[in-house]
């Protein structure tokens, strides 16, 4: 490794202490959920740093395939970010984070798109215009990944101040006004960290917030619960119990974290346990839902793709499971 790339790598990269819990300030359930949620955190960062110090996408994947497979994800969404933020510095590089998607990324593309909106959160905005997101539906993701950094890093605000920003600048045009929406379901996955896995409290936290952004936040905290786990069968049922008016919602996010663990082959036991709870089904069949939803997908003029998308899997999945 070059010096300058490992002076990269060292400016670039946040101290891992911004991982730590106790850091955070967020609940801690168990020392086994402190240590899952941890090491989520340092994974992403070691993914991070390998985009960061990277001289091509090649080496960065390299250096990926060597986190364990119930934290590859994460990894694989940390060097999104890193590629993101350096295309979105004056002298950083340009065509990285297309190379990614189309070669090492495409496995994991939904966690890329996720890591692109890290770095929106990161970027000034006057540099937004260079982030790469060119799938028009999976973009919606770069501000669910938003969502999530804003909740996690700045959690009074987001979530126990419930802030929520009027008007927000991007993407713009016809859909803008679903903006916010897209953030809130980050804002959901990320409650499940802020949480501490604590499925209870994660639901309750959720229905302090006013009842029209419930159902993105619960269909977030669906998807991190069975991305990341943390929860044991008892728990996954006593949130689905809690977020009853909104078990489809909870439903489609948990089909959504299969599909991404089905797609890069990284399915852990505890992806079946929540899917089990939550869809009624394997992980694998849980994908063939979200794929199925996506034949003949359009925007109605009224509402994104991204949108339809998600309400054409929830009610599939109701249909099936009748609740």
């Amino acid at each position: 490794m070059s010096i300058y790339r490992a002076l990269r790598r060292r400016i670039l990269t946040p101290d891992i202490s911004a991982t730590r819990m106790d850091v955070r300030k967020f609940h801690v359930k168990s020392e086994e959920g402190r240590q899952l949620l941890e090491t989520v955190g340092s994974s992403f960062l070691a993914g991070y740093g390998y985009a960061a110090q990277a001289r091509t996408v090649a080496d960065a994947e390299a250096d990926l395939e060597t986190v364990p497979t119930r934290f590859k994800g994460f990894a694989y969404e940390g060097a999104a970010m890193g590629f993101a933020v350096r295309e979105g510095l004056p002298v950083g590089g340009r065509g990285l984070v297309q190379k990614f998607l189309d070669g090492p990324g495409d496995p994991h593309v939904y966690m890329a798109y996720v890591g692109i909106g890290w770095a929106m959160a990161r970027l000034p905005r006057f540099r937004w215009s260079s982030l790469t997101a060119p799938d028009p539906l999976l973009r919606w993701l770069v501000l669910d990944g938003y969502g999530f950094h804003q909740a996690y890093f700045q959690t009074d605000r987001y979530v126990y101040g419930q802030y929520q920003e009027a008007d927000f600048p991007w993407p713009g045009g016809t859909f803008g006004w679903y903006a916010n929406r897209a953030i809130d379901q980050g804002i959901g996955r990320a409650m499940w960290f802020v949480g501490g896995t604590d499925a209870e409290l994660v639901a309750r936290m959720i229905n302090r917030f006013p009842e029209p952004r419930r159902a993105d936040m619960f269909s977030g905290a669906g998807l991190a619960a069975t991305y990341a786990g943390g929860a044991d069968v008892e728990e996954l049922t006593t949130f689905w119990e809690l977020g009853r008016d909104y078990r489809p919602q909870i439903a489609q996010g948990s089909a959504f974290a299969a599909g991404a663990r089905v797609r890069a082959g990284l399915v852990v036991p505890h992806n079946r346990l929540a899917t089990e709870v939550f869809c009624g089904m394997t992980p694998e069949r849980a994908k063939e839902v979200t794929d199925e939803a996506l034949i003949g997908l359009t925007d109605d003029g009224l509402t994104p793709s991204w949108e339809v998308w998600r309400v054409r899997i929830a009610q599939a999945l109701a249909a099936q499971r009748q609740f």
